[in-house]
């Protein structure tokens, strides 16, 4: 019997790290987790070896890597709280920049040659222009986004030096869990609106806290674009098959193209979960644009990328069944 590829996943702990572990053993790969559970969970390891590390701790990323001779890298570690990046900057520049760099040198230095980014729309900033195409401007708002854009950087200088080939994926929102309600959404602190509309509902939370309802949007409330995190994974194993066949460098947008209210999301967990949910207006957040939605025609046109679980309704569904089984 022939020897699984071996993947070393960086954050494979994490909420859209442990779906794409899944992915991947169902795709026939052994998902190897290296993640420091400082956000991520062990419970969440379950298709493949678990190995705690920090992705700035040069000799114990060395140690794994020679332990399992990894084929590629899916590289999810990072912090990704906006708000926490922009009042502790600091912390963002040494995991997320610098985290990333030890991972490129080591991989560098042992000789593996792929990896697949976790980027963010979040490299955009403030939208010029809706559906935003993989060609809008990357000007980042805030440090979380130009920690991002500078991993991106980083990654083209490594594949011109180095030939590191990467495709960087940049997610829009994800959202729902696991159709089997395997693993799912836990992040503490919670600032997804989704969970966080669902924890009224179960009782967890007494109210969801709307940030504007005067946006030049038709109902006055952000809109932005939900991805299921299976779809998510999805598109991972997708970009790992291209790397393998050879395909160059690229950064692909991952959204399913149209955007949803936080009215709208209110509203259809009312509906699925059958309970009211209360709601307080709160005054606009700043930075927040009023509408963020992706284009993802790049992807799907590349490499056969197809949202599976696109629509609010099937997207909020999967996320409560998680809910519930909490």
């Amino acid at each position: 019997m022939a020897t699984k590829k071996h993947i070393l996943v960086t954050g494979g702990a994490g909420y859209i790290g442990s779906h794409t572990c899944k992915a991947l053993a169902k795709a026939g790969y052994l998902p190897v987790v290296y993640d420091n559970l400082v956000y991520g969970h062990e419970w969440a390891v379950k298709w493949g070896p678990f190995e705690k590390g920090d992705i700035a701790n040069r000799d114990r990323l060395d140690e794994v890597i020679i332990k399992y001779r990894p084929a590629a890298i899916i590289h999810f570690a990072a912090y990704a709280y906006v708000g926490e990046s922009v009042t502790d900057p600091g912390k963002y520049y040494r995991n997320n920049v610098a985290g990333s760099l030890t991972i490129l040198e080591a991989m560098r230095d042992h000789g593996i040659d792929k990896i697949i980014f976790s980027s963010t729309c979040a490299t955009y900033g403030m939208p010029e222009s809706i559906p935003i195409l993989e060609v809008h401007p990357q000007n980042p708002v805030n440090p979380y986004g130009a920690s991002k854009l500078m991993i991106e950087r980083m990654l083209r200088d490594f594949d011109s030096a180095h030939n590191i080939r990467s495709i960087a994926l940049r997610y829009f929102n994800a959202a729902g869990a696991d159709p089997d309600t395997e693993i799912g959404e836990d992040h503490d602190p919670e600032t997804h609106l989704i969970p966080l509309v669902l924890d009224v509902a179960a009782g967890k939370r007494p109210e969801i806290i709307v940030f504007g309802n005067d946006y030049d949007t038709p109902d006055g409330t952000c809109i932005r674009d939900y991805i299921h995190v299976t779809d998510l994974a999805g598109a991972h194993l997708l970009a790992l098959d291209a790397l393998e066949q050879g395909t160059p460098r690229a950064e692909y947008n991952l959204g399913n193209g149209q955007g949803f209210s936080v009215k709208d999301v209110i509203d259809m967990a009312s509906i699925i979960t059958g309970r009211k949910i209360a709601t307080v207006a709160g005054q606009r957040r700043a930075g927040d644009p009023a509408r963020l939605v992706g284009d993802s025609r790049k992807i799907s046109k590349e490499l056969g990328w197809k949202p599976q679980y696109n629509d609010l309704e099937t997207i909020i569904k999967t996320a409560w069944k998680w809910t519930l089984k909490q």
